[in-house]
């Protein structure tokens, strides 16, 4: 699985969510990597919290993702506004 993951792919709780982050650093040689989340920073992934690998995806296994890493993710999309909607697109003719 290790060998499957590249730098830039986007991090997920499970398939069809959004994503929380991106993988920064893919360390050869080790068994981790290290992801950033949204709103929270970089963080060192041991690969056997990772539940798959497809894609372009890596996603991750909440059961085996210590406490800190947990909280980040639950706060990652705290800085964004509920109310926002985007504008109408507005081509000129």
């Amino acid at each position: 699985m290790h060998e499957e993951i590249s730098e830039g792919f986007m991090v997920f709780l499970s398939d069809g969510d959004e994503g929380i982050g991106s993988v920064r650093e893919v360390r050869h040689g080790l068994p981790e990597l290290v992801i950033y989340i949204e709103n929270a920073g970089d963080f060192v992934v041991a690969i056997s919290a990772i539940h798959a690998v497809h894609s372009g995806k890596v996603i991750l296994a909440w059961d085996r993702l210590d406490l800190r890493l947990r909280n980040a993710i639950a706060h990652a999309r705290d800085s964004e506004d509920p109310d926002y909607v985007a504008p109408d697109s507005t081509e000129d003719e």
